[in-house]
């Protein structure tokens, strides 16, 4: 740090964090599909010409971190081939880094006066790219070649040139080609506009700037350090399971023995289940970018989004779990596991930190996918519904928001409607749903389909036999729920990860409900004016106000029964007491 300046360490700091910002807009604003334009399911960053980060756009988190390992296998593989207008392109979990077909990584060398001078990174979860189902991610694969088409790593463009063959390639092997050339082409177009903003950063800071890169990276791990001092080293163990398989399904483990000393921490996921003949493998980056986060939120700093916060970190999962499957495990719908690691860690920090940590959220994103022809065309639903944070020590768990290690967003109702055979005739929170406590855990949505004409759809859940944890004596959230309702109303409950897909019938309705998230401290300390708050928005029942908090509403007046909720409260610190 002596040999820059921190007023202008900080200018480049921010100048780098707008141009990942800009690719992130311009690729919300090109993109052609629903997956990438309106779930923003997609990332952006940039990266030094050692291929470390050193800017990330405001995306997903549990994506951001998988660029590093991207970006070591192209510096392997083309390390000496890589000339102006170059763009690479992979989505290979195994051969290149990434995590599942569906995420397609775009890279582009950024050249200055000859010299390499970084790299715009984005990857961008595409709508379809062939597999057994519409939408490529059906938990029942076994093997990867069942998921897709697999790129491996090679130019999308040479000097400018595009791979014509290429394009076509993956053109003839997806259901919906207007969607996935066009959400590549806004890829490209992030890069370019990447391409621009470093330049003329570099240009301007001349021979000096790749200090400054330097001493950003060594300022975010400065930072990290000093984080990681304030907790006391010690051995935590977080330990969570998935719901697991089929109709009769066995927990499957997810173990994290968090390991902090002084000013590093090495979080070891051995312990954890094996890998499993269906496509909810994880590859490792995932869990490495899952750990990174939750480690993140501990830290009240501002520590700036690079590869220096990284390094006191370790990250180890035993080669055949769950967490890093070998060749040729399927690993389409490995995102449920990925936020699963985020909430066992947190579990793992309750112990230690409990007013730092986030108590379990809604299990991350549930997965409805659909697809068939209409209107003379094939199309695919990718429904990937988020929307309730854990309680915290100084607040409720937030609702209607994305998971605490993502930043989607759910797809408007009037999109969903205007181009496919699908009506939603439902879409909310559930009362009584958030985990009871001091502060009470995020209620839980709902979201009801109905279907237009027949059509075959899979899913992808969790949460239901395994809710929501709580903290410091808060409860579990509500669990979660898929139903089908036939068009005379029977209700068919259908398994969390379902190992096979469904055919519904025009009329029949599908209901989705997630989780609620848990909650944080003794349900009945919570101040009876926040219960009564609750029961006003319907966010608590009335007998839910009496049941989970001991505080009595009168329904008619909507006000509380201080004699009554005395009465109440203290009966259940007795019983509690004997």
């Amino acid at each position: 740090m002596s040999r820059v300046d921190p007023i202008t360490l900080e200018v480049i700091r921010n100048g780098l964090s707008s141009i990942a910002d800009e690719m992130a807009l311009i690729i919300m604003r090109s993109a052609y599909s629903p997956v990438v334009r309106d779930i923003m399911d997609y990332s952006t960053g940039l990266c030094d010409p050692q291929g470390r980060i050193i800017a990330q756009g405001l995306t997903l988190p549990i994506q951001l971190c998988s660029f590093p390992r991207v970006m070591r296998f192209l510096k392997e593989r083309f390390g000496g081939d890589m000339a102006p207008g170059d763009i690479f392109i992979t989505n290979d979990p195994y051969g290149s880094g990434g995590q599942h077909l569906p995420d397609v990584y775009v890279l582009k060398p950024i050249f200055h006066q000859g010299a390499l001078a970084g790299f715009a990174a984005t990857v961008a979860h595409h709508t379809d790219l062939g597999g057994i189902v519409p939408g490529s991610v059906a938990i029942y694969a076994t093997e990867i070649q069942q998921e897709g088409l697999r790129i491996p790593l090679m130019k999308l463009h040479e000097a400018g040139r595009p791979n014509a063959s290429l394009l076509a390639l993956i053109e003839s092997n997806t259901r919906q080609p207007v969607e996935v050339l066009g959400d590549l082409r806004a890829q490209i177009a992030a890069c370019t506009i990447a391409e621009r903003g470093l330049a003329a950063l570099v240009e301007r800071y001349g021979a000096g700037f790749p200090a400054y890169v330097e001493a950003l990276h060594d300022h975010a791990e400065a930072m990290m350090r000093e984080t990681i001092r304030e907790l006391p080293n010690g051995v935590y163990v977080g330990e969570d399971f998935l719901d697991g398989l089929g109709e009769n399904p066995t927990p499957i483990r997810i173990r994290a023995t968090v390991t902090i000393a002084d000013d590093t921490i090495d979080i070891d996921f051995s312990g954890t289940s094996d890998q499993v003949a269906a496509s909810i493998n994880c590859p490792i980056s995932l869990p490495e970018s899952a750990a990174f986060t939750a480690i993140r939120c501990l830290s009240h700093r501002d520590i700036p989004n690079c590869d220096g916060y990284l390094k006191p970190i370790t990250v180890r999962a035993p080669e055949g779990c769950l967490l890093n499957p070998v060749f040729p495990a399927a690993c389409g719908a490995r995102g449920v596991v990925g936020y699963r690691v985020f909430d066992t860690i947190m579990q793992a920090l309750a112990k230690v930190v409990p007013e730092r940590a986030i108590a379990g959220s809604e299990g991350g994103p549930y997965l409805m996918a659909a697809g068939g022809t209409y209107q003379g065309r094939q199309f695919v639903l990718n429904e990937m519904l988020v929307g309730t944070w854990g309680a915290r020590a100084d607040r409720d768990g937030i609702e209607g928001i994305s998971n605490p290690a993502a930043n989607i967003s759910n797809q408007p109702i009037e999109m969903i409607e205007a181009e496919m055979p699908v009506e939603v005739v439902r879409y909310g929170f559930v009362a009584d749903s958030g985990g009871p406590g001091r502060n009470r855990g995020g209620l839980a949505f709902v979201r009801e389909f109905r279907f237009l004409q027949d059509m075959g759809f899979n899913l992808r859940g969790d949460r239901r036999d395994h809710p929501p944890f709580g903290i410091e004596g808060g409860s579990t959230g509500a669990p979660s729920a898929h139903v089908l309702i036939s068009s005379d109303g029977g209700e068919h409950l259908l398994p969390a990860m379902p190992m096979h897909a469904f055919t519904a019938r025009a009329g029949e309705v599908f209901r989705l409900v997630g989780a609620g998230g848990g909650g944080f401290g003794d349900a009945f300390a919570r101040e009876p004016a926040r219960v009564l708050a609750d029961v006003v928005e319907e966010k608590v029942s009335v007998a839910g106000a009496a049941r989970d908090y001991g505080v009595v509403v009168d329904p008619a007046t909507l006000s509380i029964d201080q004699s009554a909720t005395r009465a109440l409260r203290a009966g259940a610190t007795q019983g509690a007491a004997e």
